[in-house]
């Protein structure tokens, strides 16, 4: 009798000791612990992750694709050239156009009507106003049809370019945005627009080529003022001449073979393609609607917030595997001895005392290893 009662005292102990060991609790803070470090230090770096997923998502990115208004330059264009063909002067050209953009919400826009105004010249009542997304606009000015858009708009309506193409060509690779103005059904003038690239722009191209991605830039541009800005930066590649509805057509084309696209943008055009991609960032100046869309919000114009956002996943999920990796470890070694193993060799047996201790080492472990991420320091 009383060894049947001393056989169940131990079987009941050690019963107890495998219990306490092989609670999950290390393995249960392993990866929520290290992703809500790694989210709360984003937020301090200035970068908000909307979903948990994104934070382990980001570091499997092969593609960075930035679109180039306002993600890569500051957004703000300059008119920089007006070349006017014969028949025309300065003073009237820019009138009419400035009057016809004064009616469009466009950047481009913007920079004619401030040239305009910068000359003192008045703008003018317009009627029939039309815009095309990716062509132009078109209005009427004092009995004079104005047309201002891109090469496609002008030959749409077939008006020959030919002529102006070099000209046009010179000043793409000078990595301007050259645009047309047709009046009346005749060329008038070659614009010439530059939107100067972000000071932050040509470090965070190179931070993200030291992580070894590749940087890809989706522009409306044509193909001659893409590439110029493309080696100015030292972008990999380049999807230019694309129409705001094309943009998710250019990610669906980067992720061939397989490869996994960021695409950061900030405008409301860029809004379906953030939601295409396998993770969108949206820069935190740009529209409410792009932000709505994006998985990672940098709360900055600054795009050093990517590589900063792409290295903290990665260190994240480095921090989860290490956590995992312990309380497996903790696991597969101490449940044999808390269930005898030792026993029959050299009579060791675990305390259901000393079980609760190294319950409690292992959550305390996991919990200061994913605080480490406190700490964490982008280059």
């Amino acid at each position: 009798m009383a060894s049947d009662l001393f056989a169940l005292t131990f079987a009941l102990v050690n019963a107890v000791a495998v219990l306490i060991i092989a609670c999950p609790c290390a393995m249960g803070l392993a990866t929520p612990t290290s992703i809500m470090v790694g989210t709360g230090r984003a937020a301090e770096l200035g970068i908000l992750f909307r979903k948990g997923e994104a934070l382990q998502s980001l570091r499997e990115a092969d593609v960075v694709a930035l679109d180039k208004t306002g993600t890569l330059t500051k957004g703000r264009p300059e008119l920089i050239d007006l070349i006017v063909r014969d028949g025309y002067t300065v003073h009237e050209v820019l009138g009419l156009i400035a009057s016809v953009e004064a009616l469009s919400e466009h950047p481009i826009a913007e920079a004619i009507v401030a040239a305009a105004k910068e000359r003192a010249i008045s703008l003018q009542p317009v009627t029939e106003f039309q815009a095309t997304p990716g062509f132009g606009i078109e209005g009427t000015v004092d009995g004079r049809e104005v047309l201002v858009g891109a090469d496609r708009a002008l030959q749409k309506v077939g008006i020959d370019l030919l002529e102006v193409i070099e000209q046009a060509a010179a000043l793409g690779d000078e990595g301007k945005s050259p645009l047309y103005a047709a009046i009346d059904g005749r060329l008038a003038a070659i614009i010439a627009v530059s939107d100067p690239v972000k000071e932050t722009t040509p470090a965070a191209i190179k931070a993200l080529h030291a992580l070894g991605l590749k940087v890809a830039m989706i522009t409306g541009d044509n193909r001659r003022t893409a590439d110029a800005i493309a080696r100015q930066l030292g972008i990999d590649e380049v999807v230019a001449e694309v129409l705001p509805e094309g943009k998710v057509d250019a990610v669906k084309r980067l992720r061939s073979g397989e490869r996994k696209v960021a695409f950061i943008g900030d405008g409301i055009n860029d809004a379906p393609a953030l939601t295409e991609a396998d993770v969108g960032l949206a820069v935190g100046t740009g529209t409410d609607i792009a932000i709505e869309s994006a998985d990672v919000v940098l709360m900055s114009g600054d795009l050093n917030g990517v590589p900063k956002a792409i290295a903290l996943s990665k260190a994240t999920i480095k921090n989860i595997k290490q956590n995992l990796f312990w309380a497996f470890a903790y696991n597969v070694s101490l449940v044999p001895v808390a269930a005898g193993v030792l026993y029959p060799i050299n009579g060791t047996l675990l305390s259901p005392v000393f079980a609760a201790g190294a319950m409690a080492m292992s959550s305390v472990f996991v919990l200061g290893n994913a605080l480490r991420l406190r700490r964490y320091q982008a280059n």
